[in-house]
């Protein structure tokens, strides 16, 4: 088991710094499941933004694209594991929304 550093807030000055800190630097296993959960939490938020903003309820949303209401609230609360078919089908079916991904 890894100790944890006592950091002070004086030596952490960027929230990259704070995330090596707390999570371990780009490329480690703790980092890459922080990111993971960080991208879930993302695209939980987006969803949940889209569909209140097309005035839907989830169980509306879930009928449109032939799901189940307790698989689009899994998803909104960042529980769900969505395939990126589902994803896009959920965003353009369901809410008459592009989807746009970028790789960097």
């Amino acid at each position: 088991m890894k100790k944890k550093m006592k950091i002070r807030k004086a030596q952490v000055k960027t929230a990259s710094e704070l995330l090596d800190v707390k999570y371990g630097k780009v490329g480690t296993d703790e980092r890459h499941r922080f990111q993971e959960s960080a991208h879930l939490f993302y695209i939980s938020e987006m969803l949940k933004e889209a569909r209140k903003d097309a005035n839907l309820t989830q169980a509306e949303l879930a009928e449109r694209v032939g799901t189940r209401k307790s698989y689009i609230s899994k998803i909104e609360n960042g529980k769900g594991n969505i395939t990126l078919q589902t994803l896009i089908k959920i965003f353009e079916t369901g809410l008459h929304k592009k989807v746009g991904i970028t790789i960097s």
